[in-house]
This record gives structure tokens, sequence and C-alpha cells, in this order.
């Protein structure tokens, strides 16, 4: 996918720096930031999203679901 974006001439330039140091094109230094950057930041917010579900939901097991669980395991040899 091609992308038109706008940076200050000072990014601009230390990306093109960076990309000359390590061998790779803009295009992959470009990447390869996003990727790290999504997943510093993406991750977080999944995490604070499944927080606010389970805050919200009981966290106690139904106790059909408990008998079925302890029936299972209790014919398994550990």
């Amino acid at each position: 996918m091609k992308v038109a974006i706008s940076l200050p001439d000072p990014v601009f330039n230390a990306a093109e720096q960076l990309a000359e140091q390590l061998h790779v094109s803009r295009s992959q230094l470009y990447a390869q930031a996003i990727v790290q950057y999504l997943q510093r930041v993406g991750a977080p917010a999944v995490t604070a999203k499944l927080n606010a579900v389970y805050g919200r939901e009981s966290s106690t097991i139904d106790p059909a679901f408990g008998y079925a669980q302890s029936s299972v395991l209790d014919d398994e040899a550990w």
C-alpha cells in the first residue's frame, strides 16, 4: 500500500540517515517503526479494553461448569 505523509524535516532527515545506517529502504524502516509502535501502544489498549469488560462482568464460575470440570478432572490420572 502506498501512503503519502508529511514529516518535519529533522524527522525525515534522521530517518533517512538511520535507514542508510541499517541498510534498509525508507519503506522498510517506516514499516518496522509502525509495527513496533503498534505493539507498544496497541497491546496496552487491548488490555485496557479487556480489563474494562471483565471489570463489569462477574468472575464467579457457574456451579454447573465447576461441577463438569471437576468431574472430568477426577477421571484423569495426573
